[in-house]
């Protein structure tokens, strides 16, 4: 970020720091936004690191991707010297992050009640399954609430619920940590006094489906699954076209519809009384859906594309995510950062990851810190809660920190 004279500006939440006890993907996103924002962030792992640090197949990315511009402590809980470090720690922080089960921080005096009576100013965020009530005490992932709370019937199938392809829930319950410790921060301000921030996963999922759920009160009609869903809009569909390449056109208003028609020679059903307005054109999707398929097939994606994008009507290309890296917008606007792999057999090698999907002052929020390794950072943050270099030593080979 720049400022008018054209020297850095300070990031926005500089000078605040944020102790984490997160793992997985919902705590450690809350901590990345407020990372990326420009706080202080460090990670308390286990002596033996997160978790994360060495999953396979769909969570090789997590570590790496939610984790960047953080610092590493590894401390051992389950010791009294390790706890004492950590709430030590805890004691310095303006805000306190964790996603850990109800019950599991209070067991070392890391909880809300405990911290705060040290140290009223402090904001505490909570990351759970659920909010305090009848399934608290379940244990939640991703996939449960989102079977639970409807999405996963939304995504799929009729008869065949598939979860969403991305950690959603997970990822978003994060943000709204973020957010609540972003509210709680003005809040401060003004009071002089922090508070307990709580984020869940059903929740989460449940805001996410309340379209659907309003649609159901409003219109008494339970909404379809995606795939089987009665469209708001007339042309709004994927079409496979010459070469078996699939290309996603829609169009949803009345001069859309007439441009679509006039772009693609389509003249006659331009005139055709029956697909005149938008609701026309819903309730007529039977025959107009596979008369466009049947118009649209001897077509190139790249043609179709060229004319759509011409013409200013919605369309996009069917891509995978690794063909995102490729992306010409990404490139161009800077959507991707270099960061370099703590962990597994590519570590010390770089990757390229996203950046968060917004400007602060013209500019993209970037990596100032690489991913840690796990305790890289223990040292460094000890000696700067007063500990000696001697007791450092001894913590260590007592193995409450590493």
């Amino acid at each position: 970020m720049n400022n008018m004279s054209g020297d850095p500006a300070p990031l926005p939440l500089a000078g605040l720091r944020v102790v984490e006890f997160t793992h997985m993907v919902m705590g450690p996103t809350c901590g990345m936004v407020l990372a990326d924002m420009g706080a202080e962030v460090i990670k308390v792992e286990p002596i033996e690191g997160d978790r994360t640090r060495h999953l396979l197949g769909s969570g090789a990315g997590f570590f790496p991707l939610f984790n960047r511009n953080k610092k590493s402590i590894a401390i051992d809980l389950h010791s009294a010297a390790g706890a004492e470090v950590a709430r030590q720690l805890a004691a310095s922080a303006d805000i306190v992050a964790e996603n850990f089960k109800p019950g599991t921080m209070a067991k070392y005096k890391l909880d809300y009640a405990a911290l705060s009576r040290v140290n009223e100013r402090l904001i505490y965020v909570s990351h759970k399954g659920f909010l305090p009530g009848p399934y608290e005490h379940r244990t939640a992932l991703d996939e449960v609430v989102q079977m639970m709370g409807g999405l996963a019937y939304m995504t799929g199938r009729p008869g065949d619920p598939l979860r969403a392809g991305s950690s959603v829930n997970d990822i978003m319950g994060g943000m709204f940590g973020a957010i609540g410790a972003l509210g709680a921060l003005i809040q401060r301000g003004i009071t002089g006094k922090g508070q307990e921030v709580q984020s869940a996963l059903f929740e989460n999922n449940v805001f996410l489906v309340g379209q659907h759920m309003l649609q159901y009160a409003i219109t008494g009609k339970a909404a379809a699954p995606m795939p089987d869903r009665i469209s708001a809009w007339g042309v709004y569909d994927v079409f496979t076209v010459r070469g078996g390449e699939q290309i996603f056109l829609a169009a949803v208003s009345d001069s859309q519809w007439a441009t679509f028609c006039d772009t693609l020679g389509l003249a006659d059903l331009k005139d055709m009384p029956q697909y005149a307005s938008n609701n026309q054109r819903v309730q007529e999707r039977s025959t107009l859906i596979p008369l466009l398929r049947e118009r649209l097939a001897t077509r190139t994606a790249a043609d179709l594309a060229a004319r759509f994008e011409q013409v200013g009507l919605p369309f996009a290309p069917i891509r995978r995510p690794e063909e995102l890296y490729d992306d010409e917008h990404l490139l161009a606007t800077g959507g991707l950062a270099d960061i370099t792999l703590p962990d597994g057999e590519r570590a010390g090698q770089t990757a390229r990851t996203t950046l968060f999907p917004f400007t602060m002052d013209g500019q993209r929020l970037g990596v100032r810190l690489q991913p840690p390794t796990k305790g890289q950072h223990t040292a460094e943050l000890l000696a700067g809660l007063g500990y000696s270099a001697e007791a450092i030593e001894a913590l260590r080979g007592a193995r409450a920190v590493a």
